[in-house]
């Protein structure tokens, strides 16, 4: 059974970082595409970055480009996303997911989410 658990969320000040982690059990995230979404209160929710099995390649939305950072440790069998320089506006439950590509259409699994609020 495919289990997707992320953590590493909280409440921090503007300016502040986080690492957020996404774990597996059942799936591995170095063979499957893996991407960070948040979704805010009243709003749809958004892709922020996604990370290509095997190659590693990376990308990210415009508002993130520059401060998120996505990584994997294979050994663990984790991604990671580090949020740098975080606003106000960056708040919002994260979620990850996972398919074969970044490039496919379908997301196949989820995890749970963890908050982040960024508040001063």
């Amino acid at each position: 059974q495919v289990r997707l658990v992320e953590s590493g969320g909280g409440l921090v000040q503007p300016g502040d970082s986080l690492r957020l982690s996404c774990g597996a059990a059942g799936i591995s995230l170095v063979e499957n595409a893996v991407g960070w979404f948040r979704q805010a209160p009243g709003n749809e929710r958004e892709g922020v970055s996604c990370m290509n099995p095997t190659d590693g390649t990376t990308a990210y939305e415009n508002s993130v480009e520059g401060r998120f950072t996505i990584s994997r440790d294979n050994v663990k069998n984790t991604v990671y996303l580090l949020l740098n320089s975080l606003t106000p506006e960056d708040t919002a439950v994260y979620h990850c997911a996972t398919k074969g590509r970044c490039s496919d259409y379908n997301w196949n699994y989820w995890g749970q989410g963890t908050q982040v609020t960024v508040s001063s």
